[in-house]
This record gives structure tokens, C-alpha cells and sequence, in this order.
């Protein structure tokens, strides 16, 4: 039998937390860089076709804004998406987010941790859960990617990675040894902010759409 909780919580393909890097490293143009391709990633038609190639034809989605130890704040909660009503929708609200953290260092692990708290306490069911995290630099705050990657793979969570090499030219390396994890994980790199709206595009594409079989 169905806990009343269980029973209340809604079936989709993906549940998937953006984590997007606002600590001290990035600039307000920046910043805006990274919310505008996401909100032009949803209005992107393959992003769309994704969602309606798996078996539910949905997905939930939340932005999370990210930057010291003690600063994770969610920017847009929780939305199903479906249809091009519901990601326009979305688009929207990525769009008029305003920047919600303090300033702060690059606590990428705590972010990490952050999110799969919004993992475990939503309202949905996922097949498969992901959180999406975006940094232009290492880990120097809070507890180390190294220590945290156990507590997503045990939750059979997986952790990607966007790796933005403007100031770190090879920090899509540092992902793949320290950060990534779980079923499936992979890095995708922009090679500055301005490549961040294909990157992201590209990275949501593969991390929506069907699994990959061998």
C-alpha cells in the first residue's frame, strides 16, 4: 500500500535541480549569461522533444542559485514540464529571476548537498534524478565534491557538471575526478560565458532525453 505521501507525489521522467554558480568569480553580465540560456534552452524545440521521448512525457525542474557554504537559494521552484505551454512557462520565470545568494566563495559541494535536499523533498516521482550543477571554478568552501560524491551515488542520484573554462582552462578535468557521479554522469564544457547557451542546450538535451543503451 501507498504511504498518503507517496500517493500524492506526481510520476515524470526526470526530476532535475540547475545549480547555477553566483559566487564571487561571477559578474553580473555573467550571471545573466547563464539565466538567459537557460530560458532560451526551454524554448528550444530539441529540449522539448526530449521531454516527449520518454515514457511519461515529463519532467520537474528547479533553478538554484549557489555560492558560499551558507548561501543556496532556490530561484524558481518546483514545475512540471510537459508541453511548449508549460516550458514557456518556465522560460519565463528563469527569466525574471532576479540574483538571490550573498556574495560568497565556490561551495560547490554544499550547492550539490543543497540540491539533493530539493530532490528528497518534492512532490514528484522521478525515473531518473539528476542535479545539473554549472561553475567556473573549483571547489575552495564548505565540504569537498571528493566527500560528497558517496552521499549522491548512494542516493542513485546522478551528478553532472558544465564546466565554464573562462578562468579555469582544464576545470572540466577537476569535474570529471572530483565532482560528477552516479549512473550515467558526464561533463560538458563552454569554453567561456558566451558559449554557455549551447553548452547548457547540449547538456540538457542528453540529460532529458532516454538514456543511452549499450
Amino acid at each position: 500500500m501507498a504511504t498518503p505521501a507517496a500517493a500524492q507525489q506526481q510520476t515524470v521522467d526526470v526530476e532535475l535541480v540547475l545549480a547555477v554558480d553566483c559566487s564571487y568569480s561571477v559578474d553580473a553580465d555573467e550571471f545573466a549569461l547563464q539565466m538567459k540560456g537557460l530560458a532560451a534552452a526551454f524554448l528550444d524545440p530539441t529540449v522539448l522533444a526530449a521531454i516527449q521521448s520518454n515514457p511519461h512525457r515529463a519532467i520537474a525542474v528547479t533553478v538554484v542559485e549557489w555560492s558560499g557554504a551558507g548561501s543556496q537559494v532556490v530561484a524558481v521552484p518546483w514545475r512540471r514540464i510537459s508541453d511548449s505551454a508549460s516550458a514557456l512557462d518556465f522560460s519565463a520565470r528563469i527569466a525574471t529571476a532576479p540574483r538571490l545568494t550573498a556574495d560568497g566563495a565556490t561551495a560547490m559541494a554544499a550547492a550539490v548537498e543543497f540540491g539533493l535536499r530539493q530532490l528528497a523533498g518534492n512532490r514528484y516521482a522521478g525515473t531518473r534524478r539528476v542535479i545539473d550543477v554549472s561553475a567556473d571554478g573549483r571547489n575552495n568552501s564548505g565540504p569537498r565534491p571528493r566527500d560528497v560524491r558517496p552521499l549522491v551515488a548512494g542516493s542513485g542520484v546522478t551528478l553532472n557538471g558544465l564546466a565554464i573554462l573562462n578562468e579555469v582552462q582544464t576545470l572540466n578535468y577537476y569535474f570529471e575526478k572530483y565532482v560528477i557521479a552516479g549512473p550515467d554522469a558526464f561533463v560538458e564544457k563552454a569554453n567561456d560565458y558566451q558559449a554557455y547557451r549551447r553548452a547548457i542546450l547540449k547538456k540538457l538535451v542528453r540529460e532529458i532525453g532516454p538514456p543511452a543503451t549499450s
